[in-house]
């Protein structure tokens, strides 16, 4: 599979830490969204790192088709 699974059509608002990484899940398949579980194994696909420069709150792509990578762009409205 090459193509991620739309985990949710809407963004995931999680507070961030300030200089903390994060492990976004890209394939959709996570247990633990928006974050990586592992469950991308054989998929082709694979996490993409976040890392949080201020504290706040971030929204992580839900939909996986983001075209910002972990960061939602509003793709999710168009599915």
């Amino acid at each position: 599979m090459s193509t991620p699974i739309v985990a949710q059509k809407a963004p995931y608002p999680v507070n961030v830490e300030a200089g903390k990484t994060y492990a976004w899940c890209a394939c959709g398949g996570s247990k633990n969204q928006p974050f990586c579980d592992g469950s991308h194994k054989g998929t082709g696909l694979g996490p993409k790192m976040y890392k949080a420069e201020t504290a706040g709150t971030v929204y992580f792509c839900g939909c996986k088709n983001s075209k910002a990578g972990a960061a939602c762009d509003g793709t999710h409205k168009t599915l």
